[in-house]
């Protein structure tokens, strides 16, 4: 089954042969694959930021073993934003930006 429309003309103008043919199907799957890594190493993990910020100083027991429970489990995505993010608590006196 050929491709639609501008697939068609994508795979067809490559300079090499696909060791694979390339259906609808085929580009589904590698969507959903790249939508699944997208949101386990980028969108969970910064919203998971966003919320240790946030409550970091409110958290109760039962909400930060839940946390951690998410720290551990998206732990690669998290340890990407590690060096572009600061956690350190602003001191006494001075305003958070």
């Amino acid at each position: 089954m050929p491709l639609p429309g501008l697939l068609s003309a994508i795979t067809t103008a490559l300079p090499f042969d696909l060791p694979f043919q390339l259906t609808a199907e085929t580009l589904l799957v590698l969507a959903l694959y790249t939508a699944l890594a997208g949101a386990y190493l980028v969108v969970v993990p910064l919203a998971l930021y966003w919320w240790l910020v946030k409550r970091w100083n409110v958290m109760g027991k039962i909400e930060r073993t839940a946390i951690y429970g998410l720290v551990f489990l998206f732990f690669p995505g998290l340890i990407l934003f590690a060096p572009f993010i600061n956690l350190r608590m602003a001191g006494p006196g001075s305003a958070r930006a």
